[in-house]
Order: C-alpha cells, then sequence, then structure tokens
C-alpha cells in the first residue's frame, strides 16, 4: 500500500482528494503548509506528494524543490487553479511529475493521474535495481589497452553473432565470465537470459541447478525450472566445465547435441534454444587427451576458444583497470582517489597470482582507506615487496608517468614539462609497456 502525502490549505479539496485516494486502497496524510510537509518528508518516505501550488506563507514550489533535493525518488503531483496553468507548467519544468487543475473535472482524472506515476516510479525502481544486480553479478569491466587483450575482443566481437559455441581458457580471476557476458550482450540473443551455472558444485545439486526437477522428486518441496530451461533463447554460461563427472558430460553431451533435456524426476522431453559459452582454468585438451574428459563434448565446447592472458602478461591494462575499479568502489559523494605514478609502478611489477578479481579487491580496499590519492606505500606490504630496487630506468618512466598524472593524460603537455619532445615521449611510454590512458586525478565534481 503506498503512502501519499498531500499537502494543501483548502480543506474541502483536501477531503475530496483523501476520500478518492484511500476509497483506492493508498494511505493518505495531510497537512496545510510547506513547513509541516517538509517535517512529514523528514519523518517517513512517501510513495507520492500531492501539493497546492499556493500554499500560507509559502508556494507548493519550496516544496517540490525540498522533495527533489531531499528525497529524489518521491514524485509531486501539482495543483492548481485554472489561472495559473502557467506556474504549473513552469514547475513541471523544475521538475514536477504532473500537475492537475482545481476543481476536478472526475475522480477519474486523479485516479489516472496517480496511477500513471506510481507506474512510473515502479519501473524506474525496478530498472535501478537491475542495474544493481547486473553490476553484483558482473562486476569486471572489459578495459583493454594490451595487444593481446584488444585482440582478444577482437576475436570475441566477430564470435558474438554466431550461435557457435564458445570455450573461454584463462586462469582463475582473470576474466571469463565478463568476457562470456560481452559476447552475450554483442549477439542476437541480447535480450534474453544469460544464465551461469558453476560446474564445480556437487553432483547432485549441480544436476538440479543445470537441468531442473519436477515436484515431488527426490523429496522436493517444489518444481524447480533449471538454467538450462531458463536460458531458453539466451546463452547459458558453464562456467569451470572441466569440473564436471562422468555422468554429467554424458548427459550435458546428449542435451546439446539434441537441443533437449529431462528434468530429473520426469520423462518428458523439453526443447531448448540456448547458445552455450563455457569457461575453464583447467587445460581441457589435455584432459580430453588422457581420458578424463569427454572428447566429443570438447570438440563441440570448443568451436570457438578463446584464450585470456594472464593480468601480469598485460601490465599495460593495469592503470585503466585498478582507477575503474577505485571508481566503483569510492561511496556516493565521496571523491575517487587518484593513483600516485609510484603506486601505478608498483602495481604493474606485481605478479597478481589473483589476477584481475584480486587487482578490484585491492582497489575496493585503497577506496575506503585513502583520501585524496593512493600511494605505493597504501598498497600491500606483499605487492610493494614484488617491487624492483629502482634504476635509472625507473626513475624516468616514474617521471614520466607523474607528468603525465599531473596533466591528466596529456601527452603534449607532460613532454612539455619534462623537456623532451612528443615522439621521444610516445616512444618513451611504448619501451615500458604503458599503451594507455593513464587514470586523470580525481578533481571537483
Amino acid at each position: 500500500m503506498e503512502s501519499i502525502l498531500i499537502i494543501e490549505d483548502d480543506l474541502g479539496f483536501q477531503q475530496l482528494l483523501e476520500g478518492i485516494l484511500c476509497g483506492e486502497g493508498y494511505r493518505a496524510d495531510s497537512c496545510r503548509t510547506a513547513g509541516e510537509a517538509i517535517a512529514r518528508g523528514i519523518a517517513r518516505e512517501y510513495g507520492l506528494v500531492i501539493s497546492a501550488l499556493n500554499l500560507p506563507n509559502s508556494d507548493g514550489v519550496a516544496v517540490l524543490r525540498w522533495f527533489r533535493e531531499h528525497c529524489p525518488e518521491t514524485p509531486v503531483l501539482m495543483t492548481t487553479a485554472f489561472g495559473t496553468v502557467h506556474t504549473a507548467v513552469e514547475a513541471l519544468k523544475l521538475g514536477a511529475a504532473d500537475y492537475l487543475g482545481k476543481p476536478l473535472s472526475s475522480p477519474d482524472e486523479l485516479r489516472l493521474r496517480v496511477q500513471r506515476i506510481l507506474s512510473a516510479r515502479q519501473t524506474l525502481r525496478r530498472c535501478r535495481l537491475l542495474e544493481a544486480e547486473e553490476q553484483e553479478h558482473f562486476p569486471h569491466c572489459l578495459i583493454a589497452n594490451h595487444p593481446a587483450m584488444l585482440r582478444l575482443l577482437e576475436k570475441a566481437r566477430k564470435a558474438a553473432p554466431s550461435n557457435t559455441p564458445v570455450l573461454i581458457r584463462g586462469e582463475c580471476g582473470t576474466g571469463k565470465q565478463t568476457t562470456a557476458r560481452f559476447i552475450h550482450g554483442n549477439s542476437r540473443r541480447a535480450a534474453g537470459i544469460f544464465a551461469r551455472v558453476n560446474c564445480a558444485l556437487p553432483p547432485a545439486r549441480l544436476e538440479e541447478e543445470l537441468f531442473g526437477r519436477e515436484k515431488g522428486s527426490l523429496a522436493a518441496s517444489g518444481p524447480h525450472p533449471g538454467r538450462l530451461s531458463m536460458a531458453h533463447g539466451g546463452t547459458l554460461f558453464l562456467d569451470e566445465i572441466g569440473e564436471l563427472d562422468e555422468s554429467m558430460q554424458d548427459r550435458l553431451l546428449c542435451a546439446l547435441r539434441e537441443n533437449a533435456f529431462e528434468r530429473t524426476g520426469s520423462t518428458r522431453r523439453i526443447p531448448v534454444d540456448v547458445r552455450i559459452i563455457a569457461a575453464s582454468s583447467r587445460n581441457l585438451e589435455q584432459q580430453a587427451a588422457t581420458g578424463f574428459f569427454r572428447q566429443d563434448l570438447y570438440s563441440l565446447l570448443a568451436a570457438f576458444p578463446l584464450d585470456i592472458p594472464p593480468l601480469r602478461d598485460r601490465a599495460s591494462d593495469i592503470p585503466a583497470l585498478a582507477g575503474h575499479f577505485l571508481s566503483r568502489a569510492t561511496p556516493p559523494g565521496k571523491a575517487a582517489p587518484s593513483l600516485s605514478a609510484g603506486a601505478v609502478t608498483t602495481l604493474m611489477e606485481y605478479p597478481w597470482p589473483g589476477n584481475v578479481r584480486e587487482l578490484e579487491n585491492m582497489m575496493g580496499r585503497a577506496a575506503i582507506l585513502c583520501q585524496d590519492s593512493v600511494h605505493a606505500g597504501d598498497l600491500p606490504v606483499r605487492v610493494q615487496g614484488a617491487a624492483r630496487p629502482a634504476g635509472l630506468k625507473d626513475i624516468k618512466r616514474t617521471a614520466i608517468l607523474d607528468a603525465l598524472a599531473a596533466h591528466r593524460g596529456n601527452r603534449t603537455r607532460a613532454a612539455r614539462q619534462l623537456g623532451i619532445s612528443l615522439r621521444t615521449l610516445q616512444y618513451r611510454l611504448k619501451e615500458y609497456g604503458v599503451t594507455g590512458r593513464l587514470p586523470a586525478p580525481a578533481g571537483p565534481t
């Protein structure tokens, strides 16, 4: 039940609005002044505010401005007499959801306006929730400067439009799921579901998660459709496919060959149309050659293989990735700390056994602990210990990175500060493996 706040000094009109809204099942609170309205807004959250344009000792625009600033998700519907419609139009420009003329032409006029505004609010909330879930489930960003990653992304783009199965290979934390999501998002199935299955689950749990179950099977409390069925018309992402046992390999191969499967506890064949993307941190080719993985299933899955290099082999991606993760982890209203040249150098020299995931977690910690900037000394001891003693080349490299950071990545200005030509600067950057643009220091927002 939505709560609606009515701000109206005309008692008769206020009671009319209350009666119509309560009759529709809404909870209606009423007050007469802007001050009372603000006090109510501080005390509780409302689904909608209905405010008169003209109020004692103030006006409805002040109410509108307060709710827009302090309760931005609460829409405001302005009510106005016929002669002040032009002022109501100005209120729309300030962010009012709509305006309503006085007197009402019919109760339905109010009902329809309120229903439309609240429906739009719910839609916006659902969209924001989905965006938040998307960020939670797919936290990594496809940021690539290194030539090997750029080649990988180009191959992924070419693979996306087809229905050919893709096998993504790489160490844990390199971004296999993100790459799979990238392929799905650039495919003709992008509007469909992207369903992930963790193939490292225990066999009984995996069987239920992948194929689903019928009501009553395995003493289950209810039916479960399974990810294979949920992904119909979309993409099924089989993460750590190399962990499947022999029986699950057999059942999966049968489902993929026949484009149909049976749920646990049922003999009914269910047709399915999915695009398969699999991922593994194991050497599946070797597993297939030694009999630990079905050769025919491997051949089907590896129709289009993609190999993601570990982060230690693409150090030029680290500055942009680190800056991205710092920005993502910084709380709203706080400026993201910048990376000092020393921190960038230290990060680029660390071997990253946990790959991109380890970098993301480290930047999340830095965003909490650091204020204006992240220095090498702010990084974990294990990372600092991996850095080499500074030689002449390191000193030159640090000076160049400092100049670039100071000029927000502008190479012409950085070269001028260093007293070298732009061509020399570009040569040095290429020599040091810095092919992308450094994240700019955080400035005023």
